[in-house]
């Protein structure tokens, strides 16, 4: 019995071993060329391309917008000669880049991408896209439902890419001056700070930005500012839910402001001063926030609660003040006046000077009201811009930190 069990194992394990022939149709890394980063900027053709188109190496096109590829690894020695001047390969030397941009233009994103199998020996995999940077130039001319029409009805590309949009061109923000640095990796890993800073907002991925648009409701991309390879997350882009078209930015400060409406804040730290000019910052721990819609008479209004406990982290005032209860209390609403001029400034710009809401109003009106939702859905931007907000808020100075005394 003993001797037909070992039998038996043995021709399973050799079945085993037959049917575990290993991935058949597996592609090396190095025989690939992955897309970690597309960058997409008003048409701008290289030098490349143009020297091309007179050897007869054009085709059918026109000139709508310049796509970049971040590529990752670069190609030794390869990358040099094709390289745009933006991120090329270096080799692999010690000062070289960890990745290789490569820009085509044309009118179709997706022969495009097709267009660089003629030019390269590895395939694009868009698999591992990381970050897609829209220039606001481009953002300006054309409705972001027309310029990522492929890039959303491709099954290649993960529905959790984050979309930026860059202040210059989105090239710029694909480029670094540091030795080693991908940015396609460093802008997503900026996101991840959130709970440092309420100066970024809650990341927007492909699927995100999908369903947005098609709510038709307006709203934010976080902008990316550039100068001399070193990028910096710096206030929002403002889309126009009915055209799709960028329409202006918020700043930091706005955005600033903006967190407290929308009771989305992580961490971060507001800044402000005391009586006789002195700084004192106060670190937010935890806060909220709650949007109230009011609906007397048919018309509607809003009042906004928020409520923050932090500490007093930084003060800037004489010694001999003592952190006493007293003080905290001054302190408390000498952050109130400052953290209400950001929600006002916020406030104006939204209703006032681009006529949007991008605070999450609608979303509390049509959960309270949806009847009164359905007849003014169309035109809520317009109605959003002449109804009145009010607010209260409410910071507590929980501690102030440690302390030598």
């Amino acid at each position: 019995m003993n001797r037909l069990i070992r039998q038996s194992l043995r021709i399973i394990a050799a079945m085993l071993l037959v049917l575990n022939t290993g991935c058949w149709s597996s592609q090396e890394i190095e025989d690939l060329s992955i897309v970690v980063g597309l960058g997409l900027d008003v048409a701008n053709e290289s030098k490349f391309e143009r020297d091309i188109a007179k050897q007869g190496g054009a085709y059918p096109k026109r000139n709508v917008l310049t796509a970049t590829v971040q590529i990752v690894p670069p190609i030794s020695g390869r990358g040099q000669r094709q390289g745009q001047g933006q991120g090329q390969s270096q080799g692999g030397s010690s000062g070289g880049k960890a990745y290789l941009n490569e820009k085509l233009t044309g009118d179709s994103i997706f022969q495009i991408y097709r267009q660089f199998s003629v030019r390269r020996d590895r395939p694009l995999v868009g698999h591992h896209l990381k970050v897609i940077v829209v220039a606001s130039d481009l953002a300006k001319q054309y409705s972001l439902e027309q310029i990522f029409d492929f890039i959303l009805r491709d099954n290649d590309i993960r529905p959790s890419c984050l979309v930026v949009v860059s202040h210059r061109d989105a090239i710029e923000a694909l480029s670094s001056s540091e030795p080693g640095e991908i940015p396609a990796f460093y802008l997503t890993g900026l996101v991840n700070n959130r709970y440092r800073s309420n100066k970024i907002l809650p990341p927007v991925t492909l699927i995100k930005l999908d369903s947005t648009m098609q709510s038709g409701t307006s709203f934010l991309l976080q902008n990316v500012v550039t100068y001399n390879g070193e990028h910096k997350f710096s206030g929002a882009a403002i889309f126009k839910g009915s055209s799709k078209k960028w329409i202006g930015e918020l700043t930091q400060f706005d955005v600033e402001g903006l967190s407290w409406i929308r009771g989305d804040i992580h961490g971060g730290v507001l800044k402000a001063y005391a009586p006789g000019g002195y700084t004192v910052t106060y670190e937010m721990r935890d806060s909220s926030s709650k949007i109230i819609p009011k609906v007397k008479d048919g018309e509607i209004s809003f009042h906004i609660k928020m409520k923050s406990e932090g500490r007093l982290i930084e003060d800037w005032s004489f010694p001999e003040i003592p952190s006493t209860e007293g003080y905290l209390k001054e302190m408390e609403k000498v952050f109130e006046k400052q953290a209400s001029k950001q929600i006002d400034q916020v406030l104006h710009k939204m209703q006032h000077v681009y006529h949007v809401d991008v605070g999450g109003f609608d979303k509390e009106l049509q959960i309270k009201h949806p009847k009164l939702w359905k007849k003014i859905k169309d035109q809520w931007d317009d109605t959003f811009s002449r109804i009145p907000i009010t607010y209260e808020i409410d910071i507590k100075i929980t501690d102030a930190g440690s302390s030598t005394d």
